[in-house]
């Protein structure tokens, strides 16, 4: 199994844009409002990896100016579409010129770093990114933790991939989305901390 990126794909990127937040990512995303409001100060966020523009439209209902930026044209060309008032841009990997001049009180990353292969380039973006916080910007990292490539939960199921259980750190695994009618599997990569 070679890595792509399997969210590149316009069929995937209409389901994702109809996603909300049932089952397992309502737990990801539940705590967050509290945690930005103490985090936070300022109202200019960046969503980086916004796919098909969920977390940006989430972010958007917490009173953030949000600039939503991905990788992946289909996704950027399905949060457009569900958000047409949104700022998305289509960037290169690593590549952030599109924002020069901008600073940001918040950088989130919604599970965009399960997708980022190479210790070394994860911590490459990630200072590229702090160069864009104000002196008093956070970054969030909202991420996957080894344990949901290798259980059942209520929105991912795994069964189908018992070589997930081996996978050591920054090896690709394979999990289906049970909350979209796009059930072919993900590639993603496992991170332990």
């Amino acid at each position: 199994m070679s890595f792509s990126n399997v969210y590149d794909d316009a069929q995937r990127a209409q389901a994702y844009s109809q996603l909300d937040f049932p089952g397992t990512y309502y737990l990801a995303y539940r705590d967050l409002p509290e945690i930005l409001s103490r985090q936070v100060h300022g109202r200019l966020a960046l969503d980086f990896g916004c796919g098909a523009g969920r977390s940006t439209r989430f972010l958007e209902t917490l009173n953030f100016e949000v600039v939503g930026i991905d990788i992946s044209n289909s996704m950027v060309d399905a949060a457009k579409s569900a958000d047409p008032q949104g700022e998305y841009h289509l960037v290169s990997d690593g590549e952030f010129s599109v924002l020069e001049g901008r600073r940001f009180d918040l950088i989130f990353l919604g599970f965009a770093f399960d997708n980022i292969p190479g210790a070394e380039w994860r911590a490459t973006v990630l200072s590229r990114l702090s160069a864009l916080l104000t002196e008093t910007g956070r970054i969030v990292i909202l991420g996957s933790t080894p344990e949901i490539y290798t259980h059942e939960w209520a929105s991912f199921t795994t069964k189908d991939f018992p070589q997930n259980r081996s996978a050591r750190g920054g090896q690709m695994v394979q999990i289906v989305m049970k909350d979209v009618p796009d059930s072919r599997p993900v590639v993603d990569l496992i991170w332990f901390h």
